[in-house]
Parts: structure tokens; C-alpha cells; sequence
């Protein structure tokens, strides 16, 4: 769905390339959020490109057609000049040409862009400094050329969800076509919890998400589906982080690297320890961490995860302590009852530790 506020655009064209004007059209739709102004932009039989494209400066941005069909056999500057450099620039308006066949359009005349790259066109209406065949990130690896453009086709070039089983294929793509989406989120999925993931992917987007997980969950999804961000979920699909909407999705079933993320590393750490001592330390700082980061389904599962072993243990102070943060998080989530019931387990069993102090 496009914004209220999308961008408009005029295409400037002849009848006889209306064809090249309706795949413009569709690309820009569906990969740029705009909205385009088709049927007005086609010139009538006998019309004058350079008033078509004063016409045309009532959209945010016009693009002029240049082919066989809309260009005349002689065209000095001085009646093309003022209506495709001189007034747009000095009214702020974007313009752009498009080649079309083997026409000459001026040279002066830019930026310029060939009907057999639209893709181009895209990336320069999204205003990408990659608006070029290679851009900053360079082509394409040569050894993946022929998926790369599959890809983009399938989820570059419009919003959706596609699967590769190679996580060098993924990165490529992401690196290749970034110029495509608003933002690239790399995300680990091969290892965590749901919690894990999605507070990893909150936190690369500056969300601040406190709920539970599945509020968090549709605060993210939201988010996400209304902008147009790549997500590469490196090593498996969970089925709550696939997203719609003008998101596209991409997905390795081969891992990347663990995540890098401070609060999911503490959490692998806190997993894997053995000795006592330093898994406290660590369950602390993850908790530290996470109220910092404002992500306290991930703390609720480390603290449920920290009682659970010291009651096993026997530690009651660190049954008390990860107690109170468990109620504490549960009465903000408005689990009232439920805190009420953990407070009082909580109580009861600290206040019959109370009698060893004075005997």
C-alpha cells in the first residue's frame, strides 16, 4: 500500500511507447512507493515533448521519454533549454531522461538513463547515489549474476519473500541491491530464542519494545511491513519474523555468524556456562543490558531461566533476587495477578529462610 504522501511522478512519453511507460510505471510502484501519473504524461499525436515536460512540473518529479516517437528530426537548445534544465532547477523540480531505442536526445541532458536499465531509474528516484549499472558497492560477483538478477526481480524490484540456500548468495544480493531498499537487517535465525530475534531486529531499527513477545511481535511486524527494508534471516524462517506489507524478506537456510548483538551474545554466554559464579554475573549483566535496551521479554526469559537454576541449587537469595525482577516486569505488563501470586511464593519462601539468622 502506498503512503498518503508518496512521491508523484509525470512521465513525459508518446503514444507509440506507451508500453515502456506502463513497465516504468509498474517498477517505480511497486520497488519506489510512488505514484505515477500515466495516462496524463502520454502526448497526443503532434505534441511538443518540451511543453509536455512543463506540464509535467506539477508532479515532484517528471521523467522525459526520449525515442523515435517523441523526439523531433531537429531539435535546437533553444527550444528544449528553458523547459528541461533552466525552469526545473530553478523551481526545484527532480527531472530525469530516459533513452529509449537508438535516438540522439541532447548530450547536455542529465542524469540520463537507457529502457533497458529502468531498474536505474528506480534507484534514482529513491534518491540512491547507487543509481548507476555498478554503483558504490561495485557489480555483481560474476559467480552469482544469474540468481542475483532472479532476486531482484523477485524481491528487489517489488515487495516479497524469496529462499536461497547459500548465505554467500544472500549477502551478495544484499550487498548488490541495497540501493533497492530503504535498509538492510541482517538477522541470525539459526540461533536464540523468537525473543532473542526479534528484539535483535527491534533494536537495529531503534524500536524500543518493553511488552510481552507477542505484542512486540506486531509493534515490530507494523513497523516493518510499512517500509521498504530488506530482511536476510540468516539460517531458517521462523514463521513470525516473515513480513509483508512493502517489506521484503529474504531467506538463508544455510547460517551466518552468530549475532553480534550484546544482549543475544550475553544470553549464548549465559547458556553455555557452567560454573555457578559467572553465570550470575552474566544473567546481571544481561539484565542490566536489557532494561538499558528496553527489552524485557528477553530479560523475563533469562530471569525465569536464572530462578529456575538457583532453585535447583538451592541459592535462595538469587531465587529472591531473579523473583523480584520476574515480579517486577510481570506487574508492568499488567499480569497482575500472576505477579501477585510470584511475590507471595517469594515472600513466603524468604521469610522462612528469616528464622536461621537469629537462632
Amino acid at each position: 500500500m502506498q503512503a498518503l504522501t508518496a512521491p508523484t511522478i509525470f512521465p513525459c512519453y508518446a503514444a507509440a511507447d506507451r508500453a515502456i511507460a506502463e513497465r516504468l510505471a509498474a517498477l517505480l510502484e511497486r520497488g519506489a512507493d510512488v505514484r505515477v501519473f500515466l495516462d496524463e504524461g502520454q502526448m497526443p499525436g503532434g505534441a511538443d515533448l518540451a511543453e509536455k515536460a512543463r506540464e509535467g512540473r506539477m508532479a515532484d518529479i517528471v521523467l522525459v521519454l526520449f525515442s523515435r516517437n517523441s523526439m523531433p528530426s531537429r531539435w535546437p537548445r533553444a527550444r528544449w533549454e528553458d523547459a528541461l534544465v533552466k525552469e526545473p532547477a530553478a523551481e526545484g523540480v527532480r527531472i530525469a531522461f530516459l533513452r529509449c531505442g537508438d535516438c540522439i536526445p541532447p548530450r547536455v541532458l542529465t542524469p540520463m538513463f537507457d529502457a533497458a536499465r529502468l531498474r536505474d531509474v528506480k534507484r534514482w528516484v529513491r534518491g540512491s547515489e547507487a543509481a548507476g549499472p555498478a554503483g558504490p558497492a561495485g557489480p555483481p560477483a560474476a559467480e552469482f549474476s544469474a540468481d542475483l538478477e532472479v532476486l531482484g526481480i523477485a524481491i528487489a524490484d517489488r515487495p516479497g519473500t524469496e529462499t536461497v540456500p547459500s548465505i554467500a548468495l544472500a549477502r551478495e544480493f544484499a550487498r548488490a541491491f541495497g540501493a533497492d531498499f530503504d535498509a538492510v537487517l541482517h538477522l541470525d535465525s539459526a540461533t536464540g530464542t523468537l525473543a532473542d530475534m526479534a528484539g535483535d531486529l527491534a533494536w537495529q531499527v531503534g524500536l524500543h519494545l518493553e511488552g510481552e513477545l507477542t505484542g512486540n511481535l506486531e509493534h515490530l511486524r507494523m513497523f516493518l511491513e510499512a517500509r521498504r527494508f530488506l530482511v536476510v534471516l540468516e539460517g531458517g524462517a521462523p514463521a513470525d519474523l516473515l513480513f509483508g506489507g512493502r517489506c521484503s524478506t529474504l531467506i538463508s537456510t544455510g547460517p551466518g555468524e552468530p549475532s553480534e548483538d550484546a544482549l543475544r551474545q550475553l544470553a549464548r554466554a549465559f547458556d553455555a556456562v557452567e560454573d555457578w559464579t559467572e553465570a550470575c554475573r552474566l544473567a546481571r549483566q544481561a539484565r542490566r543490558v536489557a532494561h538499558d535496551r528496553f527489552r524485557l521479554a528477553e530479560c523475563f526469559e533469562i530471569m525465569t531461566q536464572w530462578r529456575a537454576m538457583a532453585e535447583e541449587r538451592g541459592d535462595r537469595p538469587v531465587v529472591d533476587e531473579a523473583s523480584r525482577e520476574l515480579v517486577w516486569i510481570l506487574d508492568g505488563w499488567g499480569r497482575t495477578e500472576e505477579a501477585r501470586q510470584l511475590e507471595q511464593t517469594r515472600a513466603m519462601e524468604f521469610d522462612q529462610q528469616l528464622p536461621l539468622f537469629f537462632e
